[in-house]
């Protein structure tokens, strides 16, 4: 697999695995069965927004993450790996939390049915816990987080750099283009020059700019005042 190859798949593979932890906070994760006359329903569904409420920014966090990966430099995917790490380990001693102790998990959800909000108190209205499959999905999806955080740190030395638009360069270019341009005249400016006694092709024959000298300019209007200066007795 070629260096340029290898980091869109591990990009794809990342957003999967963000959507595996995701898809699993979305599901049923525990059955709660009460004790008979202890509520209203016999039993209450806890799902992965009410037992692992932080599945939901790790997942984001990953994902986020993975986008970045895509146009990061070498220093900054290095700190992304360490970090998917991180989110990984999070996701799955989160999960494995949950898991093991399903009726403190679930005790928010199982206390709004119940009216109780004690930790013991939950735990004496419970008769039992069916557990679904999904809680071993999520741990998996933080198994996998991990092992794509230590890829990360491994492959991305052979991934090119982020690469450089030559804007500055096109700029220049389309500047000194607007430079060379040659300036727009009309029969108005070019009279108004030989009014005022320049010569309006002399400028750009010898390659430089000069300012035109409108009627009533103040070149004009000293012109005039010379002229009125010499006639008078």
């Amino acid at each position: 697999m070629t260096p340029a190859r290898s980091r869109p798949l591990v990009v794809v593979a990342g957003l999967a695995v963000a959507g595996i932890v995701m898809l699993s906070w979305t599901q049923t994760w525990f059955t709660v069965h009460l004790q008979a006359g202890s509520a209203v329903v016999p039993r209450v569904v806890a799902d992965g927004a009410a037992v692992v409420p932080q599945y939901t920014a790790l997942a984001i966090a990953s994902l986020a993450l993975f986008l970045a990966l895509t146009i990061a430099g070498r220093v900054l995917r290095i700190v992304l790996a360490a970090v998917e790490v991180l989110l990984g380990v999070a996701v799955v001693a989160t999960g494995v939390a949950a898991l093991s102790d399903p009726v403190g998990a679930s005790k928010g959800a199982v206390g709004k049915v119940a009216g109780v909000s004690d930790a013991d108190a939950v735990r004496r209205v419970v008769e039992r816990v069916d557990v679904t499959a999904w809680p071993a999905v999520g741990i998996a999806g933080g198994v996998l987080a991990v092992l794509l955080g230590v890829v990360v740190f491994v492959v991305q030395r052979s991934w090119p750099g982020p690469t450089r638009k030559y804007a500055a360069a096109t700029a220049g270019a389309a500047a000194d283009a607007r430079t060379a341009a040659p300036t727009e005249r009309d029969a108005i400016t070019d009279w108004d020059d030989l009014s005022a006694g320049s010569d309006p092709t002399a400028g750009g024959a010898a390659g430089e700019s000069s300012t035109p000298d409108t009627v009533g300019s103040e070149g004009r209007r000293s012109n005039d005042d010379a002229g009125t200066e010499r006639g008078a007795p």
